[in-house]
């Protein structure tokens, strides 16, 4: 019996998902099992299907580095697995959601995932605003890079090119945010790539509604996974009582607090309030902070 061969998800929507093989062949491929389930970026072990062999069946999903999802109360969302990094793109115009970045980054934390925050259309005036409201991530430590890939496409893919090469980056970004200029500059064969992922899906009658996987150099070893919009992001997969370990700048001061159970809203002795009072915390934050944590608390498990 032949050992099952490799290979690695490029494309998916339920049961059928798109392997492309060592030698760089896309197959539209099955799930075999009901427990067996498969996103962008996994690697697994397939065999051809009987028949003519075009077509195959993932026999299992080895295991991944990390999974990067967004839960709520009624279902999971995945967006791709074995992730390097996370690119999330935002801007002033349309003024991106800080409710949104804050909750990329938890899940980004919870993953064990490296975040970059990219601000684009720098050009335009409204990116002074958006640049003061990513002050308190700057001072947290979070990694912030400026962009304009309208007006300096060239230098804003120079300044992302250390943070791409080799490696694996899913792209978040709101509507508007440049996401689609983005992939159009870096991989004028966008379209194609898509087109071989979309064709193989629709041999099963089928289309993608998920993350979509792009080479960026034809060694492929650098790659870019562009994910589907949306609306809200939960955060189910998090605890209340970790949610201040996945927030960097409460975290620095969640240790000098005087009861080790602290929630630190009312607790008398709260290092983070104390924090937030002397400007060491964003008061923005710490508000973001107690509306996840009000949300975290009523979901039942």
């Amino acid at each position: 019996m032949t050992e099952p061969r490799g290979g690695l998800v490029v494309g998916a929507h339920g049961r059928h998902v798109v392997v492309e093989d060592d030698d760089g062949r896309r197959r539209l491929c099955h799930l075999r099992g009901k427990k067996n389930e498969a996103v962008v970026g996994d690697h697994v072990r397939w065999e051809p299907a009987p028949g003519d062999g075009a077509e195959g069946v993932v026999q299992r999903v080895e295991p991944r580095r990390n999974l990067f999802f967004r839960q709520d109360e009624w279902r999971t969302k995945s967006f791709a697995a074995n992730l390097d990094g996370l690119l999330i793109l935002v801007a002033g115009e349309p003024m991106f959601s800080e409710q949104q970045l804050a909750r990329a980054l938890v899940a980004a934390e919870a993953a064990g995932v490296p975040a970059l925050i990219a601000l684009n259309k720098t050009d335009l005036p409204a990116a002074e605003v958006a640049r003061e409201r990513l002050q308190p991530y700057r001072a947290m430590g979070q990694a912030v890079v400026e962009l304009s890939l309208k007006t300096d496409p060239q230098g804003s893919l120079a300044t992302l090119a250390p943070h791409l090469h080799g490696r694996t980056t899913l792209v978040l970004g709101p509507s508007g945010t440049g996401k689609s200029s983005l992939v159009n500059r870096l991989l004028p064969d966008a379209q194609a790539q898509v087109g071989e992922i979309s064709q193989a899906l629709n041999s099963g009658r089928h289309t993608t509604t998920t993350s979509t996987w792009y080479w960026l150099d034809e060694a492929r070893r650098s790659a870019l996974i562009d994910s589907p919009g949306f609306q809200e992001f939960g955060l189910r997969q998090v605890s209340a009582q970790d949610l201040p370990n996945l927030m960097p700048d409460l975290r620095e001061h969640a240790g000098g607090c005087r009861f080790y159970n602290c929630t630190h809203r009312q607790e008398p002795g709260c290092a983070v309030r104390q924090a937030v009072d002397d400007g060491r915390v964003a008061p923005s934050r710490w508000q973001i902070y107690q509306t996840i944590r009000e949300e975290l608390e009523r979901t039942r498990w």
